[in-house]
C-alpha cells in the first residue's frame, strides 16, 4: 500500500483551468501531477494539481499571472 504523505492540493473550477495549470507547471518545471479530487475537497470540475507543499506561493503567483482561476489551496494527507 501506497503511504499517504503531506501533499499542496489545488482544486479547480473547470477542467480547462486544471489543464492549462498543469501545461503551466510542465512548462515552468515545477513538481506536481494531475489528480482526482479528494473527498475532503469540492470542486466543480473533479479534477486537482496535487504537488508539494512548499510550492505553495510558487504556484499562487504563476497561476494568478498565467490568469488561472483555482477554486482552493489545500494541504493534505493523500
Amino acid at each position: 500500500m501506497r503511504q499517504r504523505q503531506l501533499r499542496l492540493v489545488v482544486a479547480f473550477h473547470t477542467t480547462a483551468a486544471a489543464m492549462a495549470a498543469e501545461n503551466l507547471c510542465r512548462r515552468l518545471g515545477l513538481a506536481g501531477k494531475l489528480i482526482s479530487v479528494p473527498r475532503q475537497v469540492t470542486s466543480d470540475c473533479g479534477m486537482a494539481w496535487s504537488a508539494p507543499p512548499e510550492l505553495r506561493e510558487t504556484l499562487e503567483v504563476h497561476l494568478t499571472e498565467a490568469g488561472v482561476e483555482t477554486a482552493g489551496f489545500y494541504e493534505l494527507m493523500v
